[in-house]
């Protein structure tokens, strides 16, 4: 009997942070005191400005079908945001609205890879990377990073990871799960090797405006008109406006690939929803660095609890995130102790350790392609992350005491 499914739908993977925040919520809904770091979501409500805009375009009869890559009031106001706050010029026909920078970035790697193609992968990775190129029939070449050179992939490692087949490189900064940050010099040594080979550079900037401790987000591709000419910047307002559930992606690329892109998403969704587009617009049109600071502060002050607090843990070890708002905690002293008859041999294992026993939710490092780590979210009140901590250490302490 053939498969019902088609390869495709077979080898794909199902998204461990979706996965493990819905079985925190399963958990919840059953009664059980679970505390979840797994979602990779602002606890922020969607500012006022944003909600106005949706409520205005509702009201005005804005409702039907737009443009597939978006509306122009908002591909205009994502280009001049681009070249204000990023430096980088895409006119309004080189920009694409999608259903979320995730939906970006299938659209791009569905416009540039072939299969067979290779997509060199600076790890710790986001978990969409590499299943998104696996789906193109793409192989994804993991170039690995840590600690020690603060999770920035090493430039030899890179260049020796180019191979005739290699058709781009992806670029995460700041990075989700580790919280790295990439400053001009690998920028520049990235920029140089995708002119040298022409790749194309994926940059995905989601987490542009949660940096910290004076690091500075920068565009690779404003570093010249030749690096944006081999640059697809994807991003979105889900992060920077709290608005993960409005659906709102956005790439600007050079003008041959937005309009692929665009062509691909006739077929896939046509436009991203009306009425959120408007709300994205105004978000662009209302933003200020008061709201963007805010949010900083509140999330930097997050930062130093989880990280302090897990530092403080027998057996954890975590590494400052300079970005985002993930802790990537290295649990590689937990492998090889057991519990309750059990013996962790690895981070999954951790995790459901932790889940178990302290009734904390987490992300095991396998999913981000860097075993021995877990990865904790911390937007999310620091009255949970305190408590998050108190669960853990004493789960852990028991553990350590019983190996």
């Amino acid at each position: 009997m053939q498969n019902a499914l088609s390869e495709r739908a077979r080898q794909a993977q199902p998204s461990p942070t979706l996965a493990l925040t819905a079985r925190a919520q399963e958990l919840r809904q059953r009664g059980i005191d679970v505390l979840s770091f797994t979602a990779g979501e602002p606890d922020f409500d969607t500012p006022d400005f944003a909600k106005a805009g949706a409520l205005e375009a509702i009201h005005a009869g804005y409702t039907k079908y737009t443009p597939t890559p978006g509306i122009l009031p908002l591909r205009e106001a994502i280009s001049e945001k681009l070249e204000r706050e990023n430096k980088l010029r895409y006119a309004p026909d080189q920009i694409v609205v999608s259903c979320g920078a995730k939906h970006a970035l299938f659209g791009v790697f569905m416009a540039i890879l072939d299969p067979g193609d290779e997509v060199v992968i600076p790890t710790p990775c986001w978990v969409s990377y590499p299943e998104q190129a696996r789906l193109m029939g793409a192989i994804p070449i993991f170039v690995p990073a840590d600690e020690t050179t603060d999770f920035l992939p090493d430039y030899d490692a890179l260049r020796r990871a180019i191979s005739p087949r290699t058709k781009a490189i992806v670029l995460n900064t700041p990075c989700n799960p580790t919280g790295a940050v990439f400053g001009r010099k690998q920028l520049k040594e990235i920029a140089s090797l995708a002119l040298t080979h022409n790749l194309w550079i994926v940059a995905d900037e989601i987490y542009e405006h949660l940096v910290y401790d004076g690091y500075n987000h920068e565009s690779i591709g404003a570093l010249g008109k030749e690096v944006l000419n081999r640059t697809i910047t994807v991003n979105g307002v889900s992060k920077s406006f709290a608005m993960t559930g409005w659906r709102i992606g956005y790439l600007g690329a050079p003008l041959e690939i937005a309009r692929a892109v665009s062509r691909l998403q006739d077929q896939m969704t046509s436009n991203a929803c009306t009425i959120a587009q408007y709300a994205a617009l105004a978000a662009l049109q209302n933003a200020n660095g008061e709201w963007y600071a805010t949010m900083r502060a509140t999330y930097d002050q997050r930062r130093r609890l989880m990280v302090s607090g897990l530092n403080s843990v027998d057996g954890i070890e975590c590494w400052t995130p300079r970005g985002a708002f993930y802790a990537f905690a290295n649990v590689r002293q937990l492998l090889g102790r057991c519990y309750n008859g059990r013996t962790l041999e690895s981070s999954a294992d951790v995790a459901e350790f932790l889940l178990s026993e302290a009734r904390v939710a987490t992300v095991p490092g396998e999913g981000f392609c860097a075993p021995g780590y877990i990865r904790l979210s911390y937007a999310t009140s620091e009255a949970v992350i305190e408590a998050g901590i108190q669960r853990i250490a004493e789960a852990v302490g028991k553990l350590m005491q019983a190996s």
